[in-house]
């Protein structure tokens, strides 16, 4: 059977098919690249422009004079090193809860079939149909004093890492990915003498690196992105996360210093991003196809 593709391999053959079909293709390409490179050129170069300049009307595309010291000034005045540093600790710390509980939860569910083990799943599955926003009071409420223990989550970095915990969505992926593992090769492991355990720290987690890579990114970023949560139980300046930071210390500086610090905010997800971007893809769709 011919594989069927959008343009018919005959029109394609000839030089009107493929005049057409290259130029389709880049004016496609060029309008996603424009879309999506564009919103960070605009912030980068709007960051290197002088105060009379950056409220010029109409805007001006490529910067007159260039003032990269506009970056060192934002980077000093609204203490980027500080937040930066609380950001990446915050973050770091979701990373490694979830990593730890997600990967045992989804493990669980996957290989060692508890007792109503789809229903848990299930109804993991149901918290995401319910939105972001109507967990925030019970969350807050949660934190400001945490059952059993009766104690205040406020100003402390357990008020971001134990909601992270809880990502239905993360461990959904993983359990997907684990089901995929053939059954042989941990049966193989167990019959050299590994435990659960050790088949899951020997056998699975090398196994599941782009899974690993692709929660990774998700942890980092839903902490790096987030702004009404460590508003909400971080209201000391000292332990305030980046986003909130520059939203607190904005009416005091300059918008082209502004665009500058979100520009640096922006960098870090960014440079991640490009390094794991190719296991985003691989980590998502593994384990939807089995043999």
């Amino acid at each position: 059977m011919a594989e069927r593709t959008l343009v018919p391999p005959a029109r394609l053959a000839t030089p009107r098919g493929r005049a057409l079909y290259w130029t389709a293709l880049v004016l496609v390409v060029v309008l996603f690249t424009l879309v999506f490179l564009g919103p960070l050129y605009w912030m980068a170069s709007n960051g290197l422009k002088g105060t009379e300049e950056f409220a010029r009307i109409p805007p001006t595309l490529v910067p007159g004079e260039l003032h990269p010291e506009n970056y060192a000034d934002a980077w000093r005045v609204m203490d980027l090193a500080r937040l930066l540093f609380n950001t990446l600790y915050y973050a770091a710390g979701a990373l490694v809860c979830q990593l730890v509980l997600d990967v045992a939860a989804a493990y669980s569910l996957s290989r060692l079939r508890p007792l109503f083990g789809r229903a848990v799943l299930g109804m993991m599955l149901a918290t995401l149909m319910i939105p972001a926003a109507v967990l925030v009071v019970p969350q807050y409420l949660t934190v400001l004093d945490v059952p059993l223990v009766q104690r205040n989550l406020l100003n402390t970095p357990w008020a971001i890492w134990l909601p992270s915990v809880t990502n239905a969505f993360n461990i959904f992926l993983l359990k997907r990915f684990f089901d995929a593992i053939p059954q042989e090769i941990l049966d193989a492991a167990s019959m050299d003498g590994a435990g659960p355990l050790r088949v899951l720290r020997s056998v699975v987690l090398p196994m599941s690196r782009p899974v690993l890579a692709v929660v990774s990114i998700f942890a980092v970023v839903g902490v790096w992105k987030d702004f009404l949560w460590p508003m909400l139980t971080l209201p000391d300046p000292a332990l305030q996360t980046l986003n909130v930071g520059i939203y607190s210390l904005a009416q005091g500086v300059p918008e082209n210093h502004l665009i500058a610090a979100l520009a640096i905010a922006s960098a870090p997800t960014l440079v991640l991003f490009l390094f794991l971007q190719r296991h985003i893809m691989g980590g998502l769709t593994a384990g939807s196809l089995k043999g």
